[in-house]
C-alpha cells in the first residue's frame, strides 16, 4: 500500500473558484437584477400612463335630436357648434346644432359636383 493519505471529503474537498469565475458570476447576477428592475419599471409606466392616454370624449347635449327620417353619418364638433352629416329622404345634408342647447341652427344641402 502507499503512504498517501486518503483524499479529503466534504467541505474540505471543494476548492474555491478562480477570481475570473467569481467576477463573471457577479456580472451575470447584476445583469439579471438590472433586467428585472427595468421590466418592472416598463410595466409600471405602461400601467400608469396608458389609461390616461385617451382624452375624454366631449358630451353631446341631451336636447340634440335629429329631424324625423334622417340618420347620422358623421359628427364633428367646433367651438359652440356641432355638425352632423345626415342622410335622409331629401339626400345628404349638413345639420349645424348649437353645442349648449342642441337646437338646430342651420341646414346645408350637399349637392353633387
Amino acid at each position: 500500500m502507499s503512504d498517501m493519505p486518503p483524499a479529503p471529503s466534504g467541505p474540505e474537498a471543494e476548492t474555491p473558484p478562480p477570481p475570473e469565475l467569481r467576477f463573471l458570476k457577479f456580472l451575470v447576477t447584476a445583469l439579471a437584477g438590472t433586467m428585472i428592475l427595468g421590466l418592472i419599471t416598463i410595466v409600471g409606466l405602461l400601467v400608469t400612463r396608458l389609461p390616461k392616454a385617451a382624452p375624454p370624449r366631449p358630451a353631446l347635449p341631451e336636447g340634440l335630436t335629429l329631424p324625423e327620417g334622417t340618420a347620422a353619418g358623421a359628427v364633428t364638433m367646433g367651438r359652440g357648434w356641432i355638425a352632423v352629416v345626415a342622410e335622409g329622404a331629401a339626400g345628404e345634408e349638413i345639420l349645424i346644432f348649437d353645442a349648449k342647447t342642441g337646437t338646430l341652427r342651420q341646414r346645408l344641402p350637399i349637392t353633387a359636383p
